[in-house]
């Protein structure tokens, strides 16, 4: 009521003093605002309180209040409780001014809203289209009057154009959008003038997926599974994020051996993926052993997932109200002689990847995004650590059981590839006091809670930090158990614009482990 007063007085256009904050049970207040211009409020989040701006998402509510609606999502640090500005955006003048040219962390954000709800921003530096191709025909998917299963007419029309080379001995190099490897499409676009880079441009949103469209109607135990398949590496981040999101919306109480559980899988997917990642970097630079090595390691935890939930990517075992299925004894011992095993043997990894200096010299002021850099963009995660960002959800916004196991945030300021390899190695060994902790403090009692009916018209913020940095689903609900809007927000949607920055300067030949030390998702930012 404080900060409600506060920014009432300061803001009495946008801000009503009579209104009652809605405080969700996970340390979330909702501000409803007067109109769409929240520059100057935003201003004062940043300024004053040394707020970040986590996100921006926009929801269709024509059909009911004949307006669409802005979400701006505040934390400040050292504050657990998130504020979220709801801006009324009216259905008849589909525009809001834009924070992008002060903010360039919500370029995209803003963009997508444009795209998909078909809200002009208005004064944005690059409103071309970012989540939509340039051909797509002149649609806005997220509408609801926009059907679920429409089928589109072939795109036609002019397709994307990139910033021209211009100089002498000046070249464009393309890269993708089809990769060599088996992974998503994403293009690249260099201009080089010899091997140096001068500057990056990317395409994404190739294998856009209609994910936020499916959860419209969807009935939220079948939404888990669709939850779980928004970037397949991040499986159970992604789940319990979801499943958080309806167990605040309706007020479910977690039982403590579920929250327990949830923190191991967590953990577990956070260590497969770091030990993958340092194998990678090292491949990258023609450091097969350990890579061999690292993929070693890595096949043990797998293993060791499909043995506590019968895959080896996690799937099926998040649900609402906790965990699907308990563990055996038998279990419990799998997971402490894996862990223990794998702890030793990662030691061994980490002291052959040190002793190459060949390996340092490459990876060492390689691909550098600097702090300062990294803090305008809105870097979060593993990029943003190495970086100066220091960010963590399990720590900032406690969730699972992360408060009962303390750990070290690993921050580091000179964010080249070494360093992002290196907050990788400090944050497997934290998992691994995590996980000694948590697997000797599974407690007795219920793996779920009861099943209850999910109340409609309930709207509720989750986070989880995934291996690669901050995710969010922010859920309004709808009558019979179903969802009437699910946001998400992959780590990568933030991070893309960091490798165009850390690229530049570095030769090409250096671009393969660069863009792997970042490792961000195509799937998660197209969904």
């Amino acid at each position: 009521m404080d900060l409600l007063e506060e920014l009432a007085e300061k803001f009495p256009d946008l801000v009503s003093p009579t209104q009652a904050p809605h405080q969700a049970v996970r340390n979330q207040i909702s501000i409803a605002l007067r109109g769409p211009d929240v520059r100057a409020i935003a201003e004062h989040f940043i300024s004053a309180y040394g707020s970040r701006l986590v996100a921006v998402f926009a929801e269709d509510r024509v059909a009911d209040e004949s307006v669409f609606y802005n979400y701006y999502v505040f934390e400040q640090s050292g504050e657990p409780t998130y504020v979220i500005l709801q801006a009324p955006i009216p259905a008849d003048q589909p525009n809001f001014p834009s924070l992008a040219a002060g903010l360039p962390a919500v370029n995209w954000q803003e963009r997508e809203i444009q795209d998909w709800f078909g809200l002009e921003a208005t004064g944005h530096p690059n409103p071309r289209r970012v989540a939509l191709h340039d051909n797509w025909p002149d649609v806005h998917p997220l509408r609801k009057s926009f059907p679920l299963r429409e089928v589109l007419p072939p795109f036609e029309g002019e397709r994307h154009v990139y910033r021209p080379t211009l100089g002498e001995g000046v070249f464009q190099i393309p890269v993708g959008p089809v990769h060599a490897g088996i992974i998503e499409p994403g293009h690249f676009n260099f201009a080089v003038a010899g091997e140096p880079i001068l500057y990056l441009q990317l395409r994404m949103f190739y294998t856009h997926k209609g994910t936020e469209k499916l959860f419209e109607d969807m009935p939220i135990h079948r939404a888990v599974f669709l939850a779980e398949s928004i970037s397949g590496d991040s499986a159970f981040s992604h789940g319990t994020a979801f499943c958080q999101a309806i167990e605040t919306a309706s007020d479910i109480e977690v039982p403590l051996r579920a929250r327990v559980m949830r923190t191991i899988l967590l953990e577990l997917e956070r260590v497969c993926n770091h030990i993958g990642d340092i194998g990678a970097i090292a491949t990258d630079v023609g450091f097969v052993v350990a890579n061999a090595h690292a993929s070693r390691l890595r096949e043990l935890v797998v293993r060791l997932n499909e043995g506590l939930t019968g895959s080896r990517w996690l799937r099926g075992m998040v649900c609402v109200g906790g965990v699907r299925r308990t563990w055996s004894l038998a279990q419990r011992d799998l997971l402490r002689d894996t862990v223990n095993h794998v702890e030793r043997e990662f030691d061994s990894l980490i002291a052959l990847v040190q002793s190459s200096d060949s390996t340092r010299d490459r990876l060492e002021h390689t691909g550098i995004l600097r702090p300062e850099t990294a803090k305008v963009l809105g870097i979060v995660g593993v990029a943003g650590r190495a970086s100066g960002v220091d960010l963590d959800v399990r720590r900032d916004h406690p969730y699972a059981a992360y408060d009962r196991y303390p750990f070290r945030v690993p921050v580091y300021q000179e964010g080249d590839v070494l360093h992002r390899m290196l907050v990788r190695v400090d944050e497997v060994r934290e998992s691994f006091a995590i996980l000694h902790a948590a697997a000797n403090d599974l407690p007795e009692g219920p793996h779920c809670a009861p099943p209850e009916p999910v109340p409609p018209g309930r709207c509720a913020l989750s986070a989880v930090e995934g291996w690669r940095g901050e995710i969010l689903h922010w859920v309004r609900t709808a009558p019979g158990d179903r969802l009437e809007r699910c946001k998400i927000k992959d780590p990568s949607v933030n991070n893309w614009a960091a490798i165009v920055e850390a690229v530049q300067g570095n030769i090409i030949a250096d671009f393969p482990v660069i863009n792997k030390s970042f490792n961000l998702s195509y799937s998660g930012t197209d969904r």
